[in-house]
Order: structure tokens, then sequence, then C-alpha cells
């Protein structure tokens, strides 16, 4: 990533502001749903980590494995 992207905070600050509108200005509540959404985002980041360790293929590259071998 590029210096002066890296300084440009708008993409940002836009989707704090749209954050806060979601929970109607409230602060407390909009740190909480993003707290719940972090946590939701890390039990299925460990859930696809274990699936892996297991040797499952998850099942987006299965079906582009299969179109590609159907298509040689």
């Amino acid at each position: 990533m590029s210096v002066p992207a890296l300084l440009d905070n708008s993409h940002y600050e836009q989707a704090c502001d749209q954050a806060i509108a979601m929970c109607d200005g409230n602060l407390r509540s909009t740190i909480k749903a993003l707290i719940m959404a972090n946590e939701y985002l890390e039990a299925e980041l460990e859930e696809l980590q274990a699936a892996i360790s297991a040797g499952c293929i998850p099942e987006t590259s299965r079906s582009k494995a299969r179109s590609n071998s159907s298509a040689a």
C-alpha cells in the first residue's frame, strides 16, 4: 500500500459515520456492534483454519476446482 493511500482516511471516516448512523448515533451501541461483528469473524476464521488443518477444502474452492477440471 502506498503512503498517500495510508494517509487517506476518508474511507474509514465514511465507514465510521455509517456505523454510527446505523446505531442511531449511539456510540456505545456502535462499539458493541463492532465488537460483536469482530468476534463473529474471529470465530468463523477459527472454524476455517480448523477445517483446513483437517484437510477440508472450502466449498468455493471445491466448486472452482470442479469447474476447472471439467473445462480441461
